[in-house]
């Protein structure tokens, strides 16, 4: 194993990979497990870090929520090299594609506050993050990241412990 690796967009003959990378994960209770289908639907929110020998390493995707507002989700390295960037430069990349398609603050939910701290990430202090047009908009969304970004609690189950935070890009 070198510690070189690139990041690409996600294909289709990722998804099977995505859903292997989470699982451990998942299994932890850090990220969601999500269904098959779901990952197809959101491809092409996804990068792929990817080794020099052609191995899935990392994943992450962004989700735009509102004109202004983007989820960094699924973000994922494998365990072998955690510690060597991988999700560093995911997420550089995945706030640069936020930056190109004109969002201004990027949300997400995580455990791993001090690693989103470190990338300019701060926990959100109040429910107030969007203004009150906006958020009966979102109320509408059958997204479930929307609902954790509202705090509603229909989503309460699945995400005690996570820290909302969000950055201003």
């Amino acid at each position: 194993m070198t510690d070189s690796f690139h990041i690409r967009p996600a294909r289709t003959s990722d998804v099977h990979a995505i859903k292997k990378l989470v699982a451990p994960l998942a299994e932890e209770r850090i990220l969601m497990a999500k269904e098959t289908v779901a990952y197809y639907e959101s491809l092409q929110e996804f990068r792929i870090a990817e080794s020099s020998d052609g191995e899935m390493i990392g994943c992450g995707a962004l989700h735009v929520m509102w004109e202004d507002l983007a989820e960094i989700r699924t973000l994922a390295a494998s365990g072998q090299w955690r510690g060597k960037g991988v999700g560093h430069v995911l997420v550089e990349s995945l706030l640069e594609e936020a930056r190109a398609l004109g969002v201004s603050r990027v949300f997400c939910l995580t455990f791993e506050v001090d690693f989103f701290k470190r990338h300019g990430f701060e926990v959100m202090a109040d429910q107030s993050a969007v203004d009150p047009e906006v958020y009966s908009e979102l109320l509408r969304s059958h997204d479930e990241g929307v609902a954790e970004f509202l705090d509603l609690a229909r989503v309460k189950p699945n995400t005690l412990g996570n820290t909302r935070m969000i950055r201003t890009l």
